[in-house]
Formats: structure tokens, C-alpha cells, sequence
């Protein structure tokens, strides 16, 4: 049998397809809601005037409650002109999808919580009750956390923001309290030509430790840091770009130190819960009267057995004649500045939340978003605080996955 040769056909003719890309559903008109703070020390605003025009301009919906950026010389006129709405009723406010808050739930906000909805909040860990969070997982909220949203260097933008406003910050305090009219030492802090510098301890190397050296001595101040974590230590010298006298944290070494110190400031973080107190009370005792302890770590305890939380109105209190400056939240204090920061971090997060989708399909492109979230459409997605609380936890990877 003849095998006969393959033809080809001239009635086939080729076209050439169009190529069809992959369009992401845009979300068209978030409604983004601001409430007014009613939290302890809390001046901030979540998102400026500035921040409500572009994302106005970007065809969604700002919603804010009246007087909300009063603290932070924001004025409803100034939100009005940017295109927002301005509401009279706080549960007015709280019925947008979307709700973004410079400070954290609080007992008072859960009745307002909506089904579903998204809050964009800090934590604050150290006074977190199981009643909230209980509370909004019964909603079925997903909630992201300032204090741990992290951005595509994975580093915490927020928290790194608030810490150099925190660092920056103590040493114009500290230069107000060592004036004679706050019955400090009378002496200027960073001193002149011919008088020795002013000595200042700093127990941290934090970006708040960071911070607080660089403007000490930019003031001229003698400048001396403590912290056990050796590569800290390197990394602020390397930032700062000088030699510093570091030390670890030995307390007979940290006492010697504090006796003649005009400035002691507690900058020590923890990751899971209380500061540890490094700083005894027998070792304040032998401070120098007039000197001045400035304790940014109150609102995690504190670093000093002799720290009590004070308030912007009464931020000091003597004990052993040394002034004793611990007002949690010190960033509220320049709460202008604060806010721009906040606001240059949340507006281009929920600008591209809209821009893939939604923040279900933002989390499933942008990974280091994740670690922000410890609620997930209910379910509790951060470890440390199921152990605190004993509650459930659920892998927020697999909670993800199973949506796909």
C-alpha cells in the first residue's frame, strides 16, 4: 500500500490573536471612614487634609466625623475643601467599610463595628483587653495593626516614624526641663565653650535611641548609650557615622553612670510585653537632684522601678529630687507632625488596596502586609496574642489560600 505524501492546504489561512492581558477588578469608590479619638493622650488623626484630597481625586468616598483633626489643627474646613463629608453622629462614621483610626479599639467603638469591616488601628499590646479582642472577631472584622504593617523593604514604617518623632522629641524636652523655671539644674543643655557638655544617658539603641543621641549631640551634649544587643549598638554607631561610648546593660556600670548624668532617657523596646526595668529605685536615689528621667518606654511598663504614667496636662512628677518626665505616647504631643506621618504611610496603602481589588487580593500580592493583620474576617491570625488571651488561632497563609 502506496503511502501518500502529506499536502498542504491553501484554503488555511493564519490570523494573528490579540494578545489579552490580565486586568485586575479595580475597586471604583472606597468609603473610607475617620472617626474623632476619645482614647487617653490621644491628638492625632489618621489621614490630613492633604491625604483626603488625593484619595478623593482617586474617586472614593472620605467620610469624617466633626472635629476629628481638631487636635492636630486639622479644621473641618480644612477636610470640607479636601472633599470630605463631615457627620455630626459617631455611628454615622463607623458604618463605612473601611475605617481608619489613629488610636486603638476601645470598648465604646464595638457596638458601632460593622459586619465585615475593615480597621486600620494600632494595638497597643501592653493594654489590650480579650473583651475587644473577642468582640471584633465576632463581627467578623479584619483589622490591621500600625505597630506591625510592614512595608516592601520589610521594615515598620509607622512604628519607625512615631520613633524618630519619640527620639528627636526628649531632648527638647529634656532641654526644658534643666532650665531653672521648671526647678531643674539650671544648666543648658549641650553646654558652651569653655564649660563642660552636658551628660546624657540613653538606655536603648533603638531608632528612639537613634534619634534622641543625634539631637544631643548636635546639641553638643557627651553623649553615652546602653543596650545588650550588641549588633544595636554597632548599627546606631554606623547611622550616626562617629564613635559613641556604648556599653551593654551592667548594672553596677549603669549606676556609675547615672550618678552624674544630668539626662537619663528609657528607650527600651520588647517585642512581646512589658520593658524590662533595668533602672532600680536605689540607683535613681543617687541621681543627682535636678536631673531629669525622661521614660519612653512607660507605655510598656517602663524602664525605671520609679516611672508612674503622667499626662500632657501633668507630664512631670519629683522623686528624689529628680524630675520624672513619663507621658505614654509622646508622638501625640507634636501631633501635626505625627499625623503627616501616619497619613504618608496609610494613603498609598489603601490607594493600591483599590488599585488590585480590595485588601483580600492586596494580601495575596503583597506579603509583608500580612504580618500587619491579626484579624482575619474574624479569625484571630496573630500567635502572641492567641497565647495571651488562650483563644484560637488560625494560620492567616492558610486562611488566605482557602479563599483563592
Amino acid at each position: 500500500m502506496s503511502q501518500q505524501k502529506p499536502s498542504i492546504s491553501t484554503s488555511f489561512s493564519y490570523e494573528t490573536l490579540e494578545e489579552t492581558l490580565d486586568i485586575k477588578p479595580r475597586i471604583e469608590g472606597m468609603m473610607i471612614g475617620i472617626p474623632k479619638e476619645i482614647a487617653f493622650q490621644e491628638n492625632r488623626v489618621a489621614l490630613t487634609p492633604d491625604a483626603v484630597s488625593v484619595l478623593i481625586s482617586n474617586g472614593h468616598e472620605v467620610m469624617i466625623e466633626h472635629n476629628a483633626g481638631e487636635a492636630s489643627h486639622f479644621s473641618d474646613k480644612d477636610y470640607s475643601e479636601a472633599g470630605a463629608k463631615i457627620v455630626y453622629s459617631r455611628a454615622d462614621v463607623f458604618k463605612a467599610p473601611i475605617l481608619v483610626k489613629s488610636a486603638p479599639v476601645i470598648e465604646e467603638d464595638l457596638p458601632l463595628l460593622q459586619l465585615n469591616q475593615i480597621i486600620i488601628s494600632p494595638i497597643h499590646q501592653s493594654v489590650l483587653k480579650s473583651s475587644i479582642l473577642e468582640g471584633m472577631m465576632a463581627k467578623k472584622v479584619t483589622a490591621i495593626s500600625f505597630e506591625n504593617l510592614k512595608d516592601d523593604s520589610d521594615s515598620y514604617p509607622i512604628v519607625r516614624g512615631m520613633s524618630e518623632i519619640a527620639g528627636s522629641a526628649v531632648m527638647l524636652i529634656a532641654a526644658q526641663y534643666l532650665g531653672s523655671a521648671n526647678h531643674g539644674k539650671g544648666v543648658l543643655l549641650g553646654g558652651i565653650s569653655g564649660i563642660a557638655p552636658t551628660k546624657v544617658i540613653i538606655i536603648g539603641a533603638g531608632i528612639v535611641g537613634e534619634y534622641a543621641a543625634r539631637a544631643a549631640l548636635a546639641l553638643g551634649a557627651s553623649v553615652k548609650v546602653f543596650d545588650n544587643n550588641v549588633y544595636r549598638l554597632k548599627r546606631l554607631q554606623n547611622n550616626i557615622g562617629q564613635r559613641l561610648w556604648t556599653s551593654v546593660i551592667e548594672p553596677r556600670m549603669l549606676a556609675k553612670q547615672l550618678k552624674t548624668c544630668e539626662v537619663a532617657v528609657g528607650a527600651l523596646g520588647s517585642q512581646t510585653g512589658r520593658t524590662p526595668m533595668v533602672v532600680t529605685e536605689e540607683m535613681v536615689g543617687n541621681m543627682r537632684p535636678g536631673s531629669v528621667i525622661i521614660d519612653v518606654s512607660i507605655d510598656r511598663g517602663g524602664c525605671f522601678e520609679t516611672s508612674e504614667i503622667t499626662s500632657h496636662e501633668h507630664p512631670i512628677f519629683m522623686k528624689y529630687g529628680v524630675i520624672h518626665y513619663c507621658v505614654p505616647n509622646i508622638p501625640s504631643g507634636f501631633a501635626r507632625t505625627a499625623s503627616q506621618a501616619i497619613s504618608n504611610v496609610i494613603m498609598p496603602l489603601l490607594l493600591e488596596a483599590a488599585e488590585e481589588g480590595g485588601f483580600e487580593k492586596l494580601v495575596w500580592h503583597k506579603l509583608h502586609l500580612r504580618s500587619g493583620i491579626y484579624i482575619f474576617k474574624g479569625a484571630l491570625t496573630n500567635f502572641y496574642l492567641s497565647q495571651r488571651f488562650n483563644l484560637k488561632y488560625t494560620d492567616l497563609n492558610l486562611l488566605i489560600a482557602s479563599q483563592r
